[in-house]
């Protein structure tokens, strides 16, 4: 081979090892930083401090997580019915934002082992009769945070309601306080301690049982990673089951409920 087509020869192999190694590299980042998608309007679980600092159970989890993995955290702001979008953009590389793990967004995405388990509520005002029927709430506003596992739940089951969706659930509860809906359905510990609990929350109590529908809200809520990233999920799986066992899981749990969150 003449020593020019040699030369061309090595260059073009060179090129096909550095496009190799550099694909290589994108399937297998080794994760040194793990850029997380939060919402930031969620209390208890994601909320905006009066410092302009992000806190709450979703925030302290996802810092555990990447420090159990010595991994650097960049926590990365996102409206909720924007996160699943952002997250195939790659805008961020994980989800933490009490996402429920269910059949529909598992085709989607891949999900880690829940790392919290809660009940819905139906909310409204005190005295408001215990009955969760369709029929006792026609004509009636019911309010939910949009493109949520509680949305599909009051679409499928309140027909004859009205249904007002919000960006945020922080804007539930402002109108509910309001009095411009009349009930709202969302997670237990988001109403009980994001509204209940809160000065404009005073008069407003759960409406019957909590409902609890697996079919609907899926089996906790998890991580949510792209289909390609499994070695991010399984490394994720790891730090859940580790901050489980060695203690930091519970230290979290314990400053923002006095229950068991995870769940059966």
């Amino acid at each position: 081979m003449p020593r020019r087509r040699h030369l061309l020869a090595l260059a073009a192999w060179a090129s096909l090892s550095l496009l190799a190694a550099a694909g290589a590299q994108a399937q297998s980042p080794g994760w040194t930083k793990i850029r997380v998608g939060v919402e930031g309007a969620y209390p208890p679980f994601s909320e905006v401090g009066t410092d302009g600092k992000l806190k709450g159970f979703d925030i302290d989890i996802a810092n555990a997580l990447c420090a159990h993995l010595k991994a650097e955290c960049v926590l990365v702001p996102q409206e909720w019915d924007g996160m699943i979008p952002a997250l195939q953009a790659r805008k961020f590389d994980a989800i933490v934002a009490s996402m429920a793990i269910t059949e529909e967004r598992k085709k989607a995405v891949n999900f880690t082992d829940k790392y919290y388990n809660t009940p819905a509520w139906l909310v409204g005002k005190v005295g408001t009769p215990p009955d969760q029927s369709a029929a006792a709430w026609k004509g009636k506003r019911i309010g939910v945070q949009r493109t949520t596992t509680h949305d599909r739940y009051v679409t499928q089951y309140f027909k004859g309601s009205e249904i007002v969706r919000y960006a945020k659930q922080d804007e539930v509860f402002l109108d509910l306080a309001a009095g411009r809906i009349d009930a709202m359905l969302c997670d237990s510990i988001a109403a009980d301690q994001g509204f209940i609990k809160k000065p404009m929350g005073k008069g407003f109590a759960p409406i019957g049982p909590a409902i609890d529908d697996p079919a609907i809200f899926g089996t906790g809520s998890g991580i949510a990673v792209r289909k390609a990233d499994t070695d991010l999920q399984k490394k994720l799986n790891e730090a859940i089951a580790g901050i489980r066992a060695n203690g930091v899981y519970k230290k979290i749990q314990d400053k923002y409920f006095d229950f068991d969150v995870y769940g059966k």
